[in-house]
């Protein structure tokens, strides 16, 4: 599958396709996966990556700090994304249904693009209890609403950006065993950055007996890696990390050695699925990856975590 992917983007991609070109890279030369050459997610800021055949029907942007260009990415069938999100949610976390599902996600909710906040979306109405949807500055209320559903010991879920789970941290909410506290990285600005390590210490110090958990996606990726109560990020089956060589891009390392994140995200099917990140990471025996930080030289970005 993964190969049937790449040969169809190779043709129906122009970006892609001259990149192969200008790598002097057949694409019917290539018979496996580690040969696939990964497209710099740059090109998501400034080319058109998407195939020639048909019309995007939903257009997802990313965050960024003032004066630095967005990536864009192009989506023909939204229902291909609803898709991945849902059955990677229901592989990590069940049926949605059991949920409530809370987004703090204040950034996101004040621009428009976000593919996080299509996800949150997208989740609250497979949830259809009442109380789940977002909030934005009104965090008294939040809590208020915490405290209601932890007296119902409800299984609550609740995805939020770092710097505005650390302000809910200092309201003091309720705590059971019910709530999942997922961080999507980021702090705006408005917080001083902190390792992935030292956040989910600092969360924990509020929420003890809570399940903190992350989300790794980006505006580039239809499907998200999570990490769970294992300490470490797992993918759907398909989506899969590899690592290359930071002083050769063409060169992958073995397990256990860092390097730069590359990612083949298979939902990816009408832009590109195989994508040379600015991430940093370490993959392990078992297939799971830890993210270490991102390059000096890179962009700041919605969702950056500081390097470790």
């Amino acid at each position: 599958m993964c190969l049937r992917v790449f040969r169809y983007q190779a043709k129906h991609n122009p970006v892609y396709s001259a990149w192969l070109d200008a790598l002097q890279k057949d694409p019917f030369q290539v018979g496996s996966p580690e040969e696939i050459p990964f497209l710099p997610i740059r090109f998501f800021k400034e080319q058109r990556v998407f195939t020639t055949e048909i019309e995007q029907q939903i257009t997802f942007s990313s965050s960024g700090t003032t004066g630095i260009t967005t990536s864009s990415h192009l989506v023909a069938e939204a229902l291909l994304y609803q898709e991945s999100f849902l059955k990677g949610f229901e592989r990590e976390y069940g049926n949605p249904a059991e949920y409530v599902i809370l987004g703090l996600l204040p950034a996101y909710l004040e621009r428009p693009g976000s593919s996080l906040v299509y996800m949150t979306q997208g989740l609250i109405d497979q949830s259809q209890h009442p109380e789940s949807g977002f909030y934005l500055n009104n965090l008294n209320e939040l809590s208020t609403v915490l405290q209601h559903l932890k007296e119902r010991n409800q299984k609550v879920w609740l995805i939020g950006v770092s710097f505005a789970l650390l302000d809910l941290a200092e309201q003091e909410p309720p705590v059971w065993p019910g709530l999942t506290v997922v961080e999507t990285g980021g702090m705006k600005g408005r917080r001083k950055e902190m390792i992935r390590e030292e956040l989910h210490q600092t969360i924990r110090k509020t929420w003890p007996v809570a399940h903190i958990h992350s989300e790794y996606g980006m505006t580039e990726l239809l499907s998200q890696a999570w990490l769970g109560d294992t300490g470490r990020f797992h993918c759907p089956p398909w989506m899969d990390v590899c690592i290359r060589d930071m002083n050769d891009p063409f060169c992958l390392l073995g397990v256990e050695k860092s390097g730069g994140l590359n990612v083949i995200d298979l939902a990816n099917l009408d832009s590109c699925s195989f994508i040379s990140t600015q991430d940093l990471g370490k993959r392990w025996e078992d297939g799971t990856f830890d993210v270490l930080g991102r390059f000096d030289n890179s962009d700041l970005r919605g969702c950056n975590l500081m390097i470790q």
